[in-house]
């Protein structure tokens, strides 16, 4: 069973993982440029990605929710097993994810915000959600993917801030959520190593076990041999 909820638990990370993956499309030219090579090309390329993004098939998200649930419920329920292993790498994905959300302040990180098995589910929720929604849902493309870069209109300065705030807020997702699979990468591994060692005192005891008829049966042996050398001197000792 603890396999089972280790597999699920890794299936939805890497899952939302490969999610965040995606938005790279966007990121890579928001966030991971300087401000001196930041042009309204580059930003109309993110903005353009995050408003098609919202016209998206909208019962995809319901699908991403349950996946994200399911990985929250699989991590809660070990942890209620009082299992050491559940305690440490487990717990540890809780409570890297109070630490993350600790890192927010309290206007801008909800005081009540619900630590499923990761940060990451929270700020995306209460930080990417209401970002997209407000800026980008009803964004009006005024070109299409054949513009030239010259004749695009200037970005608006009220967009700008938002693109660069959901690019730092799919970085903290990819970050908090890599952490994830390294504490289950641990627990597997130390998983392993008991197995190991179990596995290697079950030899010793069978091979004890194995022994032990011999040895009993040598030291039946050498009791009558023992009398007969004492009955010898005892009668040497008498003539």
């Amino acid at each position: 069973m603890a396999g089972l909820r280790m597999s699920v638990v890794v299936s939805a990370t890497a899952f939302l993982l490969g999610l965040l993956f995606t938005h790279w499309i966007a990121d890579s030219v928001t966030l991971w440029k300087s401000p001196e090579t930041q042009t309204d090309s580059r930003l109309w390329t993110a903005a353009t990605y995050y408003a098609v993004l919202m016209h998206g098939v909208p019962q995809l998200t319901y699908v991403y929710g349950a996946v994200a649930a399911l990985g929250g419920v699989t991590i809660c329920w070990s942890l209620r097993d009082g299992n050491a292993g559940n305690l440490m790498f487990d717990g540890g994905s809780i409570c890297e994810s109070i630490w993350q959300s600790n890192s927010f302040s309290s206007a801008e990180f909800p005081p009540r915000a619900p630590v499923l098995y990761l940060v990451a589910i929270a700020v995306y929720v209460y930080r990417v959600v209401p970002n997209l929604v407000t800026n980008f849902s009803t964004l009006p493309l005024p070109f299409s993917t054949q513009t030239p870069a010259g004749s695009l209109p200037e970005f608006p300065a009220t967009l700008r801030q938002p693109a660069l705030e959901l690019a730092s807020s799919h970085l903290v997702c990819s970050v908090v959520l890599t952490g994830v699979l390294a504490l289950q990468a641990g627990r597997w591994w130390a998983e392993q190593a008991d197995d190991d060692d179990d596995d290697g005192e079950a030899e010793v005891d069978d091979k004890g076990a194995e022994t032990s008829p011999e040895t009993s049966a040598e030291t039946d042996r050498a009791e009558p041999e023992q009398l007969r050398k004492r009955e010898k001197a005892k009668a040497k000792a008498k003539a």
